[in-house]
């Protein structure tokens, strides 16, 4: 569906539901429980250097072999969103296009910009599975996540990749792929797909969101023309101590397997929420969130507010609307807590 409605509140994130309060957090896609020590460790080391003017080239070239590229067509960024703002500033745009519902900040970075930005909105009696014929062929950028938030729909490979076309730019945001086990679908690393920018993120499966730290993968040129629209020294000595590390072999093994017992502990969720007649979850969820709509979900989530539980509105995302609710993916115990308040919330709100 091709349209270009008003516009949501493109610039609320889920850190709002839960800033200065004490609830359980299940509105933030950070992984719980992170940074690791050793991260922290090596993040704190890096401190004896903050004198010197960072130095992006071991960081670099750790993040390049890890996906099997050059150097070239990696740029470190202050997190995925500055990514989008350069995207928006520095390339040549006359018709951007959107993919929704996703994550609100390359919209609002390209309207920032300046661009009149179109959408085609994905719907949920189709599961939120894109079809690439919806994209209009005059569009010379096109933005879709993968797996996407909120919608956790993880689209295959070859479906993006029939997006390119030689005068396009297509920038497929993988913020979350590391959560996929074996990172199925996967873009990144890849090069034969013309006009392709990839964008990773750091932050969520290992808690570094106050740190800002991700990176684009792209052509050289891209990555040249995004390079000379950044500030000097755009990415922190300790932001580039933990991209280097999180690189690593080791750190790579641990990801896996916290994408493997996200998984397992989204499966848990997902059976909880199909005890209740009221709850209806976007199927074939892969990522460490799940979408689910509730009639009434303002009511239900400020109940669970009351009850000390942070969920993320849905409103605020191009093509939701007030009865769509989004849920981090936490341990099994904390999910048993999440599902009893639920019931409550549901029974207070008047559901049940």
């Amino acid at each position: 569906m091709y349209s270009h409605p008003h516009t949501p509140d493109l610039r609320h994130h889920g850190d709002a539901e839960v800033r200065d309060e004490k609830l359980v957090d299940l509105a933030v896609n950070v992984r719980a429980d992170t940074p690791p020590d050793w991260l922290r460790e090596r993040v704190a080391a890096s401190l004896t250097g903050l004198a010197a003017y960072p130095d992006g080239r071991a960081a670099r070239a750790a993040v390049a072999e890890r996906h099997g590229l050059p150097a070239a067509r990696v740029l470190l960024t202050a997190g995925a969103a500055e990514a989008f703002v350069l995207l928006a500033r520095a390339l040549p745009v006359r018709r951007p296009v959107v993919v929704h519902p996703q994550f609100t900040e390359p919209e609002a970075a390209l309207r920032d910009a300046g661009h009149e930005v179109h959408r085609v909105l994905l719907r949920a009696e189709d599961g939120f599975r894109l079809d690439p014929a919806a994209v209009p062929e005059d569009a010379d950028l096109v933005v879709v996540g993968n797996p996407t938030n909120p919608t956790s729909v993880l689209h295959p490979a070859a479906v993006l990749a029939e997006l390119a076309r030689p005068w396009r730019t297509l920038v497929v945001d993988e913020a979350f792929l590391d959560a996929v086990p074996g990172e199925r679908e996967a873009l990144a690393g890849r090069t034969d797909v013309p006009g392709l920018v990839v964008l990773r993120s750091l932050t969520k499966t290992w808690g570094l969101a106050g740190l800002r730290i991700g990176y684009v993968l792209a052509d050289p040129g891209t990555v040249a023309a995004l390079e000379r629209a950044q500030p000097l020294w755009p990415v922190s000595t300790p932001a580039l101590a933990a991209a280097e590390a999180c690189m690593s072999r080791e750190a790579l093994a641990e990801a896996a397997e916290a994408a493997r017992q996200v998984a397992l502990d989204r499966e848990h969720l997902l059976a909880g929420l199909a005890e209740f007649d009221e709850v209806t979850t976007v199927p074939g969820a892969e990522g460490p969130f799940v979408l689910i709509r509730i009639e009434g979900a303002d009511a239900v989530r400020e109940r669970l507010r009351t009850l000390g539980f942070a969920a993320r509105r849905g409103d605020t995302f191009p093509g939701l609307g007030h009865q769509w609710l989004r849920l981090a993916v936490r341990d099994r115990v904390t999910t048993n807590r999440f599902l009893l308040a639920l019931d409550q919330a549901l029974v207070m709100a008047g559901g049940r």
